[in-house]
């Protein structure tokens, strides 16, 4: 079938080795053969020049990537994740300007992350290097992938601090989601869905026909230091940001609230100290957090959106209190006796007003009429005369009641 343009076998239970034979299909625009082989990639895949789409992931390749991968100029995506490829990228890359998918998660893949990925890949939109052996520091010439809208290098062994530059990732500091038509390669490939795994909020998340809702910067489990890159509050289209299982130091900015569509928020087991911004309640969106396992002190601002959070999102900061915690901070505590004495206080204060009053309402109620009758004598005979009067007629009135009967 030379003229064969389209191939896809994915999700089969056929086994053996890519044939060499691979190479006589030099129309070729889509080769999918994901879930299904072992063995290694074979070098004529090159003659394959017209592929827009190579996906090779979820087998069980093994070796080299092959240098000659490189003459594939018009490639846009290229999925070799999930295998067990491994040694360095190959320089020959570099001639894949028009990539714009690049997964090579879950390999065995080593050595430094080329610097030329930030000069090569002017139209790179998602760049998945996950769960390799990539080390050495992370390079500044990232921040020239203008499109790019996932950077997913968690689980590597990449040390040092996280650049500056990223603030400079243009697609990410637009507020708006990711071109319903990227990554749809013209439409000369309609039958090919892209897809992608997105490790957020605590679990595995495949993205297909929503890929394009995607704006991530993952850099979990690495070595990386130093302090909270506070310019990544800049990158105001961010829906997840995963910076956990380092080293980093320092507070979180009171801009992290200009992350409005951040969605998922971990930067549990790192050296992060200070006191949790009062701003972060305003991330409305944020449906995931977890601050755990840091040296965060002082009350939680418990408002807000930070309200749908429990404690697992904050244990492991021992300095760190209020509610959702069993831990009351001591302010609290004060303010709430303060309360109760005030209370007790005010209440003691009405009592002895109360008893004070009634005390004055007897004594006056007594004592002045006393003191008016032994003053006046004549009114005083005149009081007791009309008495007198009345007891005779209430006993006159008793007697005539009596008679009656």
């Amino acid at each position: 079938m030379p003229n064969l343009f389209f191939l896809s076998l994915s999700s089969n239970q056929i086994t053996g080795t890519i044939p060499d034979s691979i190479g006589h299909l030099p129309y070729l625009h889509v080769i999918d053969f994901s879930r299904n082989l072992t063995g290694s990639i074979p070098s004529t895949i090159n003659n394959c020049s017209a592929l827009i789409v190579l996906d090779l992931g979820n087998n069980n390749l093994s070796g080299m990537i092959p240098k000659s991968l490189g003459r594939l100029q018009l490639l846009q995506s290229l999925h070799l994740n999930d295998n067990k490829l491994s040694r360095e990228l190959p320089s020959s890359f570099q001639n894949l300007s028009s990539l714009e998918l690049l997964d090579l998660s879950y390999n065995e893949l080593s050595g430094k992350v080329p610097s030329w990925i930030g000069t090569a890949f002017i139209n790179l939109v998602i760049l998945n290097l996950r769960s390799n052996a990539f080390f050495g520091r992370l390079p500044d010439r990232l921040s020239n992938l203008s499109s790019l809208h996932v950077l997913d290098l968690a689980q590597n062994n990449l040390i040092g601090k996280i650049p500056v530059t990223l603030v400079e990732l243009k697609a990410m500091a637009q507020e708006h989601n990711m071109d319903m038509n990227s990554l749809d390669h013209n439409g000369t490939v309609s039958r090919y869905d892209e897809r992608l795994i997105v490790i957020t909020k605590g679990q595995s998340l495949e993205y297909t026909r929503t890929l394009s809702l995607v704006v991530s910067i993952d850099l979990s489990d690495n070595n990386l230091s130093g302090e909270f890159p506070e310019g990544i509050t800049k990158l105001s289209g961010l829906v997840f940001l995963n910076l956990s299982m380092n080293h980093i130091i320092g507070q979180i900015p009171g801009s992290i609230s200009m992350l409005c569509q951040l969605s998922s928020l971990d930067l549990s087991s790192n050296k992060l100290s200070g006191t949790i911004p009062s701003s972060m309640p305003s991330l409305t969106f944020l449906g995931y957090l977890n601050l755990s396992n840091n040296n965060f002190s002082g009350k939680i601002p418990f408002t807000g959106q930070m309200t749908t959070f429990t404690e697992l999102a904050f244990i492991g900061n021992p300095n760190l209190c209020g509610t959702p915690l069993v831990t009351k901070c001591q302010d609290e505590d004060l303010d709430k006796r303060q309360s109760v004495l005030e209370d007790k206080i005010d209440g003691g204060y009405i009592d002895q007003w109360f008893y004070l009053s009634i005390g004055l309402g007897f004594a006056v109620g007594i004592l002045v009429p006393y003191f008016v009758l032994a003053i006046r004598r004549s009114w005083c005979d005149a009081y007791f005369d009309f008495v007198d009067k009345i007891v005779k007629w209430l006993l006159f009135k008793r007697r005539v009641t009596y008679a009656k009967k």
